[in-house]
C-alpha cells in the first residue's frame, strides 16, 4: 500500500441525542409558555384552531428558541470550553460545523412555519431570528453587553411569543393592553437573565463578555435583576386596577409579595441560590403573567 496516498474518512453526524441536547429542550418552556398566555389572552377558544395553537408552539419553543441555542453555542463554542465543556459543540458530539448548519436550517424552517400563519407571525418570527442571530454572532454579538443581550432575550422569549399568538388567532395586530402586558413582562424578564448570566461568571471574564455579573460585581447585578423583575410588575397591577381587574391584580401582586422573599434569600448568596430562584421566583412569576392573560381575554368591555 503506497503511503503517500492521503485516506480520506467522512467526518461524523452529530446522534439525534446530540441535537436535541443543542437544541436545549429545558430553555423551551418560557416562550412556549408566554405563546400560551397570548392564546388565552385572545380570548379566542383553540377548539378550531389546533394548527395555529400547535404550529405557534412548535414555533415559539423547538424552532426558533432551538434555533437561538444552536446559533449561541457555536458562536460559544470557546467560552464553553473553560466553562461547560462537556456540552455538545466543544465534547465533539457535534463535530466540525454541524452546529452552525443546524442553526441555519432551523432558522429556515421556522420561517417556513411562520409564514403559515399570517403576516404579522412571519414578520414577529423575522425579528426574533435575527435578535438571536445578533445576540451570539458578531459584529454585533449583543451578549458582549449584558444590557442590550438580556433585553434581547427578555423580549424574544416574553414579549414576541405573546404577540405571536394573538396576532395569529386574530389575525392582526393585538390591541393595546396586550402590547403593554407583553413588554412590561419583557422588561421584567431582562432581571431573570441576568440572574441566568450567573452560572458562567468565569467564562465570561476570560472571554471579555461583559455580563452584568462582570460588569457591576455579582450582588450589584442580582440587586439589580430583582428591582428589573419587580417593578414591571408593580406596573401590570396597578394596569390591572386601572382596567377593572382588582382580582386579577391581586394575584400578580400575591406573586410579587412571594417572589420578593424569595429575593431576600437569593441576595444572601446570588451565585449559589440563582438556580434555585430560576426555578422558585421565576415560577411565580410567570404564574403572574397568565392572571394578566386570563384578566384580558377577549378586551376589556
Amino acid at each position: 500500500m503506497d503511503r503517500s496516498v492521503p485516506v480520506f474518512r467522512s467526518v461524523s453526524a452529530p446522534s439525534p441525542r446530540a441535537v436535541l441536547e443543542l437544541l436545549k429542550p429545558v430553555t423551551w418552556f418560557a416562550p412556549m409558555w408566554a405563546y400560551g398566555c397570548g392564546i388565552v389572552s385572545s380570548g379566542i377558544p383553540v377548539t378550531g384552531h389546533f394548527w395555529t395553537f400547535a404550529a405557534g408552539v412548535l414555533l415559539c419553543g423547538p424552532l426558533v428558541c432551538g434555533t437561538s441555542q444552536a446559533a449561541n453555542d457555536w458562536f460559544d463554542r470557546h467560552v464553553d470550553a473553560i466553562n461547560e465543556p462537556n456540552r455538545p459543540i466543544p465534547s465533539g458530539r457535534v463535530p466540525g460545523q454541524w452546529g452552525l448548519w443546524i442553526a441555519i436550517g432551523w432558522s429556515l424552517l421556522s420561517l417556513a412555519v411562520a409564514a403559515t400563519l399570517g403576516t404579522w407571525v412571519l414578520v414577529a418570527t423575522a425579528f426574533g431570528l435575527l435578535a438571536a442571530w445578533a445576540y451570539s454572532a458578531p459584529p454585533l454579538r449583543l451578549k458582549v453587553n449584558g444590557w442590550w443581550g438580556n433585553s434581547a432575550v427578555g423580549l424574544c422569549y416574553e414579549g414576541l411569543p405573546w404577540f405571536t399568538a394573538v396576532a395569529a388567532m386574530q389575525g392582526g395586530m393585538p390591541p393595546a393592553e396586550i402590547l403593554w402586558l407583553a413588554l412590561l413582562y419583557s422588561a421584567g424578564a431582562h432581571g431573570i437573565m441576568t440572574l441566568n448570566d450567573f452560572k458562567a461568571v468565569a467564562g465570561d471574564r476570560l472571554m471579555g463578555i461583559g455580563s452584568l455579573p462582570v460588569r457591576l460585581g455579582e450582588r450589584r447585578a442580582a440587586i439589580l435583576a430583582c428591582v428589573v423583575m419587580a417593578v414591571p410588575q408593580v406596573i401590570v397591577a396597578a394596569l390591572l386596577v386601572a382596567w377593572n381587574r382588582p382580582l386579577h391584580a391581586g394575584i400578580v401582586a400575591l406573586s410579587l409579595v412571594l417572589q420578593m422573599a424569595c429575593m431576600v434569600r437569593l441576595l444572601k448568596d446570588p451565585k449559589a441560590h440563582a438556580p434555585w430562584y430560576n426555578g422558585t421566583g421565576v415560577t411565580l412569576y410567570v404564574l403572574g403573567m397568565m392572571a394578566a392573560a386570563i384578566a384580558v381575554r377577549g378586551g376589556l368591555a
